[in-house]
């Protein structure tokens, strides 16, 4: 499992152990990530960007006789892709997506563009590139009489995700709001885009309604799995407390969309409910979602089934049952060294 250092490392990390056929190995670009002090062993291997990344990988697998790879860093995922047959002569499986596929899901813009493209539902939308588009975009889609809000065509996590709202109050957000809160001032915005190079950026509707992040299992297209579970407490873009809510509304759009993209194995879906009362996407983790081990509540271990579906390991009926309605809260914890 790489990214060992990831804020939701150890939760998966956890849900790999309950498997006690599978003997887990984090890597970690930090010698010292929390993954290290948790799973079975550890490995120090290079970033994504490295030229050495896969041949770091490929040799640590040959040397520790691996059988899966499940990455948890969004970086990694199209140089995993990308080397996915070296790795499978050496008889490892890469749980990741096809390159295709990636390359779609992980530019917001494209995501955008291709779903609207195969005749699905999405926010409204612009893809803008200089200033003068970004302008001409936020009077197109309504602002100032309606929030808007933007973010980079690829990044991860929430960077550079931020709404703009006429009717913010600014000293509102000030005083009682921490600082990582979203909002941002039109001009202020303005401001910030015009300092250097005008990045790609997606700007949308804003979409008010309830959030959901949606933990699937797919197989080359075929949903095997799908679990919103509603956010109803998040920080600094993670969730920590929820509740797993069977909608068949966000099932069957999620499913479509795992079609669509032909995606494979852990894929996480965010969607979030319109002003209208639909639920439309705002992105796609083509990877292991961090909060993906609150499914071991509702009794479903999603990262465990990915690694049984990619190794063909008999998968029981019972292990594909889900307590729709379980709650989670979630929390810090140290380790020492």
């Amino acid at each position: 499992m790489t990214g060992g250092g990831a804020p939701g490392a150890a939760g998966i990390l956890k849900c790999l152990q309950q498997e006690k056929l599978f003997h887990v190995i984090a890597a970690d670009a930090n010698p010292n990530a929390v993954g290290k002090y948790l799973a079975d062993d550890f490995e120090n291997i290079p970033l994504a960007s490295d030229s050495t990344f896969i041949d770091a990988l490929l040799a640590i697998c040959v040397k520790r006789d691996i059988n899966a790879i499940l990455p948890l860093v969004t970086k990694e995922l199209i140089p995993l892709a990308q080397a996915k047959e070296r790795f499978e002569q050496v008889g490892v499986q890469v749980l990741v997506s096809s390159l295709q596929s990636l390359e779609i899901a992980n530019n917001k813009s494209r995501l955008y563009e291709f779903l609207e493209w195969r005749g699905m539902a999405v926010p409204e939308y612009k893809v803008v590139e200089t200033i003068e588009q970004f302008k001409e975009a936020a009077t197109t889609l309504g602002y100032p009489n309606k929030p808007i809000c933007f973010k980079p065509s690829v990044s991860n996590g929430s960077r550079g995700f931020r709404i703009i709202d006429e009717k913010a109050d600014e000293w509102s957000l000030l005083f009682n709001q921490k600082p990582s809160a979203t909002f941002i001032n039109y001009n202020h915005a303005l401001s910030i885009l015009s300092q250097k190079t005008f990045p790609e950026l997606l700007i949308s509707e804003y979409l008010p309604g309830e959030e959901y992040s949606v933990d699937c299992l797919a197989h080359h297209g075929t949903s095997v799995l799908i679990m919103p579970r509603l956010r109803k407490k998040t920080i600094n873009g993670i969730t920590v407390e929820g509740e797993f809510v069977k909608d068949e509304n966000i099932i069957n759009y999620c499913k479509q969309i795992i079609q669509e993209l032909q995606l494979h194995g852990n894929i996480g879906i965010q969607v979030k409910k319109s002003s209208n009362d639909a639920f439309f996407i705002l992105e796609v983790n083509p990877r292991v979602q961090g909060t993906l081990s609150s499914a071991l509540g509702a009794g479903v271990n999603l990262p465990t089934l990915a690694i049984k579906q990619g190794l063909n390991l008999p998968i029981s009926a019972d292990e594909l049952i889900v307590k729709w309605g379980t709650k989670f809260s979630r929390y810090w914890e140290e380790v020492f060294y």
